[in-house]
């Protein structure tokens, strides 16, 4: 049910230098409730899921997609990030969709989101 993102992530070092070091601007929940807001920054949150269902006995896996937002000042420092994470995270997961780039209307700040699905043991 829940994804290691967090800790993936963290250890990394270009996901550090980036998001900042010890602890990276990844939130979980999809939000980032920090204000002022520092970027740039990363949310994550889960979109989809299923236990590993057996004929006999409980499972012993779940599968767990998450949606993963990058959001920055710059077209730039937006995919630096999102390809940070990338690859902090794709030996532990599977991408599954990239799922374009905008800005905000409101914040005027850069987003880059990608789908990542996992097989997380209990």
């Amino acid at each position: 049910m829940n994804a290691p993102i967090y800790l993936t992530a963290k250890r990394w070092p270009a996901v550090l230098a980036l998001l900042g070091d010890p602890e990276p601007r990844l939130y979980p929940w999809g939000q980032n409730d920090d204000d002022p807001k520092v970027y740039p920054y990363a949310t994550f949150k889960v979109v989809s899921g299923s236990p590993e269902n057996y004929l006999s006995g409980r499972p012993d896996a779940d599968r767990v997609g998450l949606q993963v937002d990058v959001w920055a000042e710059t077209p730039d420092s937006a995919r630096k990030v999102a390809e940070a994470l990338r690859d902090a995270i794709e030996l532990d997961c599977y991408i599954t969709s990239w799922r374009g780039q905008e800005r905000d209307t409101e914040t005027k700040s850069y987003r880059v989101s990608f789908d990542c699905g996992w097989m997380v043991r209990r």
